[in-house]
């Protein structure tokens, strides 16, 4: 199968390691240090256990460069997808499918859903419908993106935790492209379900994003540091409440109990989230997918949201002042 990652960050580039060493044609998309590094000496993941792999990838800053595609892995922050999405429609073979790695609420979350907002487009994470005219979405793979990794250098990845990537169709069909999918990433020695609900399996994870990256950015605070702290704890649950209502009004049913989700980011210990780690780079933050895109939901369903606000416009300011250094 032939594979693009599309962004040779932290998960694109363990994705991008692992599926070159088990047998996958894979090419990426990288740039500056990344690129170079990744051209002159490959990409090299560091394993949980401290095993390191090194693979040597096809890499160009031009996705035309690297040949028509089986499989286009969006491996981008959602603030990056839209300049991302550029010339993949061109990149994919006739049967080729997207998949879309990124965190939080997607682009295509009504597309495909009956309903009264069938087709409908949230502003806060496609604003002006780049994305959404960019990308064909009957060729995409939703999926669920749960391992945690980070850069140490251009070209060196460390995985942390986690080994799940679940996928699904974005209308709930088993089809054979999912399964080919899935079964490549399992030769990479990923866990790839192919489930039939995406869209509560996204919530599922985003019900803890939503609260612990922009607490984490704000505070600078690890997963472990807020889990134990009474009143971040707190925070942190109001707000995963007001992202429940707002999932359930849309149909979502969450299949664990709150404290449970709590728990489960408590056990992960003194681990920065994405969030932080963008914040300690001075990057642009994923606010609005994780956060933004919840915040405009609530308004879409009647659901009030006054924790989940509240937080979001200090993460705004935050991001703004990062920038404008």
């Amino acid at each position: 199968m032939r594979i693009c990652i599309v962004g040779a960050g932290s998960i694109g580039g363990m994705l991008a390691v692992r599926l070159a060493q088990s047998g996958a044609q894979v090419s990426t998309l990288a740039r500056g240090a990344n690129l170079a590094a990744i051209r002159e000496k490959g990409l090299t993941l560091i394993e949980e256990d401290g095993t390191n792999r090194t693979a040597q990838i096809a890499a160009s800053a031009q996705l035309a460069d690297l040949g028509q595609q089986d499989a286009i892995i969006l491996a981008v922050k959602a603030h990056q997808l839209a300049d991302a999405s550029a010339g993949v429609r061109e990149a994919l073979a006739p049967d080729g499918v997207i998949v879309t790695a990124q965190n939080g609420i997607p682009w295509w979350y009504f597309s495909k859903l009956p309903g009264p907002h069938e087709g409908r487009r949230i502003e806060s994470v496609d604003p002006g419908g780049r994305v959404a005219a960019a990308l064909p979405v009957d060729r995409v793979i939703g999926s669920v993106v749960y391992p945690a990794a980070e850069i140490v250098a251009p070209g060196i990845i460390r995985h942390i935790e986690g080994n799940r990537f679940s996928l699904g169709e974005i209308d709930g069909a088993q089809t054979p492209r999912a399964t080919a999918l899935s079964e490549a990433l399992r030769a990479a020695g990923f866990k790839a379900p192919v489930i039939g609900d995406i869209r509560s399996e996204l919530w599922t994870k985003l019900w803890g994003n939503l609260a612990f990256n922009p607490i984490s950015a704000l505070t600078r605070a690890t997963l472990a540091g807020i889990c134990a702290s009474g009143q971040s704890r707190a925070l942190a649950a109001d707000m995963m409440r007001e992202a429940q209502a707002v999932a359930e009004a849309l149909g979502v049913r969450f299949r664990i109990p709150l404290e449970k989700r709590i728990e489960g980011a408590a056990q992960v210990g003194e681990h920065k989230t994405s969030m932080l780690q963008d914040v300690e780079a001075g990057r642009a933050l994923e606010t609005d997918a994780l956060v933004g895109a919840v915040a405009e939901l609530g308004r879409l369903t009647g659901v009030p949201t006054p924790h989940i606000d509240a937080v979001l416009a200090c993460v705004k300011l935050l991001e703004a002042t990062l920038l404008a250094r």
